[in-house]
């Protein structure tokens, strides 16, 4: 789970960690309600969950409020790398005589946490790891472990960052750390972290990635994510622990099936015979009757869809459940032409209820059948 930038700086907030504070707004009427309440110069920044936004426009600066409504209504309209700016984060300007790059990731080679710093920090941070190695200090954390003095101290001697900055980059490498740890993060990166005009340190920039794995533990952040979701039924899905994955803005044919190397295969050959997928479903393992009526609900609910291949390979997931699902929801896809490949644990039993439930269903008898009865269903 990405952050914003946004939500990243609340959590440096929470930790105490030296940061720019600043207004978030998600439209236009609440940017408008600023008017007059607002220090200048500030900087626009647009929020979305992907890198490059500054040089595609996404960070503007204002020195007043006409100047404010005007930049922030541009770049509510804008897009960047296809992604639609929903917030905008509002901070003020400051001066600063120094960048550098701090973050925490986790090391998948040794599997452990790894401390990275650099005196030299900003968006060139990619070039000086490839030009200037010796600007990069790179320590790896034992993950049980408190991170101690001498870690932080080798950081600063090994690129020559200056001891009078010792206490407060101390400071700012064990709150980070602490977030690294507390909220499961798979990164917490400050870039940059600056030297501000009364030679202190502070976090311009942040970036905190999340394992999903560990959203159960963390409420706010599972709020987040749901509304910051463009589409509605990626977090509907979320509710009866299915993933929705939109694919095409056009087609008409939604794929469920459980695994996704079958939705692949499923949306390969579909492709190939000059069909266009819209959606698919992920049902994961086990699939109950309900969670099945819920995967058809949700798939017919795009008003794209008027088709849906479903492409099931029972092992713990048994296809007689596959079929109750289908059973109990007939009414909820009436309008949608389903086509079903059902194997595995009790095939037999499963065909059998779908063979007493009526509706625009078609049974396949494999992946390449169903496919083809999908291109007769559809005249293609």
């Amino acid at each position: 789970m990405k952050l914003l930038e946004y939500k990243a700086h609340e959590i440096f907030e929470k930790y105490d960690l030296p940061c720019r504070s600043g207004n978030v707004v998600g439209s236009m009427e609440e940017l408008t309600k600023l008017r007059g309440k607002m220090k200048y110069p500030l900087v626009l920044k647009a929020q979305v969950q992907t890198g490059g936004r500054g040089k595609a426009g996404g960070i503007q600066f204002a020195s007043g409020d006409s100047e404010l409504l005007k930049k922030g209504k541009a770049m509510f309209e804008m897009k960047i790398k296809d992604l639609p700016v929903k917030y905008i984060f509002l901070p003020e300007m400051i001066e600063l005589k120094k960048e550098m790059y701090l973050s925490f990731t986790l090391d998948r080679k040794h599997k452990k946490p790894v401390m990275i710093f650099s005196p030299e920090g900003g968006v060139e941070i990619n070039e000086i790891a490839g030009k200037h190695p010796d600007k990069i200090a790179k320590v790896l954390l034992g993950p049980l472990e408190p991170l101690n003095d001498f870690v932080i101290q080798y950081a600063m001697d090994k690129t020559g960052l200056e001891q009078n900055y010792r206490s407060d980059f101390k400071d700012i490498c064990r709150k980070l750390y602490n977030i690294f740890i507390d909220m499961d993060c798979m990164l917490a990166e400050i870039n940059p972290l600056i030297v501000d005009d009364n030679n202190k340190l502070m976090a311009l920039d942040g970036k905190i990635d999340i394992d999903d794995n560990s959203l159960f533990r963390h409420d706010d952040i599972r709020e987040f994510r749901d509304d910051i979701e463009e589409n509605k039924l990626i977090p509907e899905a979320r509710k009866f622990n299915l993933l929705y994955i939109p694919i095409n803005n056009e087609g008409n044919i939604a794929v469920i099936s459980n695994g996704s190397g079958m939705i692949m295969s499923s949306i390969d050959l579909i492709t190939k015979r000059g069909m266009t997928v819209t959606c698919a479903l992920d049902l994961g393992g086990g699939a109950t009757a309900d969670r099945i009526t819920e995967s058809l609900r949700i798939a017919a609910s795009n008003p794209l869809v008027d088709t849906i291949f479903m492409n099931i390979f029972g092992g713990i997931t048994r296809c007689d459940e596959i079929a109750r699902g289908v059973e109990n929801g007939i009414g909820l896809f009436a309008d949608t032409k389903l086509v079903i490949r059902l194997e595995g644990t009790n095939k037999e039993k499963g065909l059998e209820i779908i063979a007493g439930v009526r509706g625009s269903i078609k049974i396949a008898e494999g992946l390449k059948n169903g496919v083809e009865i999908l291109a007769q269903e559809l005249k293609v």
